[in-house]
């Protein structure tokens, strides 16, 4: 198990370094993917990345692997986190109690929560994203002039 994920790291690494293309159009492709996956909606994350990675022209395919910034493990940590940067920006403070709310007003906290996680991770996806671009422009500016240098 140890070994496949290894190798399937080095793989994925070797893709990431063969994409064409200069490095601000990969890094961009990757600060859009990171971005979207930071926000909640879950299932739509590539599709999401791959239609903004068009529209405003980075890399499809850098995009597609930033969401994964948002994968199984890390997931539960962007949604609290999300939820509470947008909590607070929303100023929400009460948590949900089941067994002391309607159901109206269990629908309120629904939109709630909903609008308070789209916010966090809107917020959240922008400096994440930033980050995202300026780190992967360093390391593929560094690839690209490591290869260019003659060196495999």
């Amino acid at each position: 198990m140890r070994y496949k994920l290894k190798q399937r790291y080095r793989s994925l690494v070797a893709r990431f370094k063969n994409i064409k293309g200069d490095p601000h159009y990969i890094a961009l492709g990757v600060a859009i993917g990171v971005f979207v996956g930071c926000t909640p909606f879950f299932p739509f994350h590539t599709s999401i990345a791959l239609v903004l990675a068009m529209l405003f022209s980075g890399s499809r395919i850098a995009a597609a692997a930033g969401v994964w910034v948002s994968n199984p493990i890390t997931l539960p940590f962007f949604y609290i986190t999300a939820y509470k940067i947008g909590a607070f920006f929303l100023g929400i403070t009460a948590p949900i109690n089941l067994s002391k709310q309607s159901f109206p007003e269990l629908i309120d906290k629904g939109l709630d929560i909903t609008q308070a996680m789209i916010l966090g991770g809107v917020l959240m996806g922008i400096v994440l994203s930033i980050a995202g671009y300026f780190i992967a422009l360093r390391v593929v500016s560094a690839f690209r002039d490591h290869r260019v240098a003659g060196n495999p």
